[in-house]
């Protein structure tokens, strides 16, 4: 795989980080999640492929334990606010000065420095502070953050990737690691760069909710259907709406132009009537297979079993018989193997980690009394 011999280091966090780590092992990096000591489950659910060790970091002797890791890691990938990682003597100056390769990835909501940079945050935050909450919502309702996708996961963790691919690239050159300062306020703004470019040009001049993108179009939008599903509807340049228009069973010549803003809110409700009389199924029949940009909206228990989905394979069944998107993008010559298998068990690996760093067993057990480690292997009861 394309990430094939890099060694990745990720302490235990929350959605993010995680995901970010997840990603990387997908693509063939060997990724250690440092857990907490009485960490009992994983509660982040993004462990695919990784190892679990677990290690007291408030403790000198367990300070040492990760720094002999990092001592031989590619990434280093930590979730804390600015400062955490320095009061516990694991600041990238120390672990750089011992390892000059690493690549030092801090992924945070508000970024290394500013104000905010200290505070407690979430998705919502840090959406807010972009500037992007303000332009997601229905006209006439508060803005609404679409789940916690935008922040924690784009901007966050996939911005996070990307950063760690482009240093890795780049020490390929220098021979270096480097800092990694992934804001996801920044990441979510960076991810909107297109509504900021396109301001002048009248795409969101109208309030929220009303404008061509964000709802306000009649062709631009979600409509219920009779059994109670819905159809997606994206039908923008004029020869994908005269498909859509003759799918829907009307006439081009009896209906306002298509971009006459004033009529938006009288067509929608024209749409959402003609919709309601078919069920979802039925709409698939008329739309499936032409240019007219409409869509179902699939469930989760939909979308692995819908044809075009099971024709590239697009979701994995581990070996727990849970399901999941298949990583994305598929490379031609290395393309992502994810673990089918289940996620580690926290303390799972300490020991073998531990063994691979040249700790005697003699060692790992004293570490263990000293309450260092934590050790947790699968039991089978016969």
């Amino acid at each position: 795989m394309a990430l094939r011999g890099i060694t990745v280091v990720e302490l235990a966090g929350l959605a993010p980080v995680p995901f970010c780590g997840m990603v990387l092992a997908d693509f063939g990096a060997q990724v250690v999640r440092v857990d907490r000591p009485g960490t009992r489950s994983d509660s982040s659910r993004l462990a695919r492929g990784k190892r679990s060790l677990v290690v007291d970091l408030k403790r000198p002797r367990g300070v040492a334990v990760l720094r002999r890791l990092c001592a031989r890691a590619d990434v280093m990938l930590e979730p804390f606010r600015p400062g955490v990682m320095e009061q516990l003597q694991l600041g990238p100056e120390i672990l750089q000065k011992e390892n000059p390769r690493l690549i030092y990835a801090r992924l945070s909501g508000f970024g290394q420095s500013g104000r905010f940079s200290k505070v407690a945050g979430h998705d919502i935050n840090y959406l807010a502070l972009s500037g992007v909450l303000s332009r997601s919502g229905r006209s006439g309702e508060n803005p609404y953050a679409p789940l916690n996708l935008l922040a924690d996961f784009g901007g966050g963790g996939l911005m996070c990737t990307l950063g760690i691919i482009m240093a890795l690239f780049e020490r390929t050159r220098s021979g270096k690691g480097q800092v990694i300062d992934a804001s996801m306020v920044e990441g979510i703004a960076y991810l909107s760069s297109f509504l900021w470019k396109t301001q002048e040009t009248g795409l969101w001049e109208q309030p929220r909710g009303q404008n061509l993108l964000d709802g306000g179009a009649h062709f631009y939008t979600t409509y219920r259907t009779a059994d109670g599903g819905f159809m997606a509807v994206g039908a923008i340049e004029p020869q994908f709406y005269e498909l859509l228009i003759k799918g829907l069973g009307l006439k081009s010549d009896e209906l306002p132009n298509q971009m006459s803003i004033k009529d938006w809110p009288e067509m929608k409700k024209k749409f959402a009537d003609i919709f309601a009389k078919k069920t979802k199924a039925e709409w698939c029949q008329i739309f499936d297979g032409t240019d007219a940009c409409v869509t179902p909206v699939l469930t989760f228990e939909e979308v692995a079993h819908h044809g075009h989905n099971k024709d590239r394979g697009s979701f994995i069944t581990d070996t727990e018989q849970r399901v999941s998107p298949r990583p994305a993008p598929l490379l031609s010559n290395t393309p992502a193997l994810p673990s089918t298998k289940r996620d580690p068990f926290v303390g799972e690996h300490t020991e073998e980690i531990l063994k691979e760093l040249g700790f005697s067993q003699k060692e790992i057990i004293q570490l263990k009394l000293d309450n260092i480690i934590e050790i947790h292997k699968l039991r089978v009861n016969l």
